[in-house]
C-alpha cells in the first residue's frame, strides 16, 4: 500500500500536526505499518522511551493504532503502539465485545527530528486471508487536547472500533 494521509476527526481539533500519513506492507508471516506525524512535534506529549512491554491504555496518549478483521467475520484484532515503544494488542468477537488481550508483540522504532515523527511498528501475522484494516492515531497535544485521526471516520463521535472505520481491503 502506498502512504494514505489519515483524517482528523472533525470533532477534534489539532493545530500542532499539518498531517498524518501512513503506509501498511504485509509480507510472509509479518504485516509492517508505518506512520509519520509532521508538524510541530514539540507541542505534542510524547512519551518518553521506556523497555518495550505490554501496557494498558495507550491509547489515552499519543498512539497509534492498526486494526485487522477478516473479511465477512464479526471478530477483529487492536494492536496499539506508542511511541514509548510500550504496545497493547486485543482480541474483540465482535464490535467492542471480548476485548481480551494477547501476545504478539510489536517491534516499534521510532524516530523524531524537527516536525516530524516516524512509528514504524512490524508485527507477527500469518494470516493469508482477506483483510479489512482500520488506521488511526490519538494525538495529545502538549495542552492535553486529544485529538483522533483515521483513513475513515464513522458518523458521530470518534469510533475506531466502528465497521466503517475499516477502510482498507487487503487480499
Amino acid at each position: 500500500m502506498p502512504s494514505a494521509a489519515l483524517a482528523r476527526h472533525p470533532a477534534t481539533s489539532c493545530a500542532a500536526l499539518r498531517g498524518i500519513k501512513v503506509s501498511l506492507t504485509r509480507e510472509p508471516q509479518r504485516m509492517q505499518v508505518a506512520y509519520v506525524l509532521d508538524g510541530e512535534i514539540d507541542r505534542l506529549r510524547i512519551p518518553p522511551p521506556r523497555p518495550p512491554r505490554a501496557a494498558e491504555d495507550l491509547w489515552r496518549h499519543t498512539c497509534c493504532e492498526l486494526f485487522v478483521a477478516r473479511a465477512g467475520e464479526p471478530g477483529y484484532r487492536e494492536f496499539n503502539f506508542s511511541p514509548s515503544r510500550e504496545w497493547a494488542a486485543y482480541a474483540f468477537e465482535g464490535y467492542r465485545e471480548g476485548g481480551r488481550p494477547i501476545d504478539i508483540p510489536p517491534e516499534i522504532v521510532v524516530r523524531q527530528g524537527v516536525g516530524r515523527l516516524e512509528l514504524a511498528a512490524s508485527i507477527p501475522f500469518p494470516e493469508t486471508q482477506k483483510m479489512l484494516i482500520g488506521l488511526s492515531a490519538v494525538i495529545e497535544e502538549d495542552s492535553g487536547a486529544l485529538s483522533y485521526w483515521a483513513l475513515r471516520h464513522a458518523p458521530g463521535k470518534p469510533d475506531f472500533h466502528h465497521p466503517e472505520a475499516f477502510a482498507l481491503k487487503l487480499g
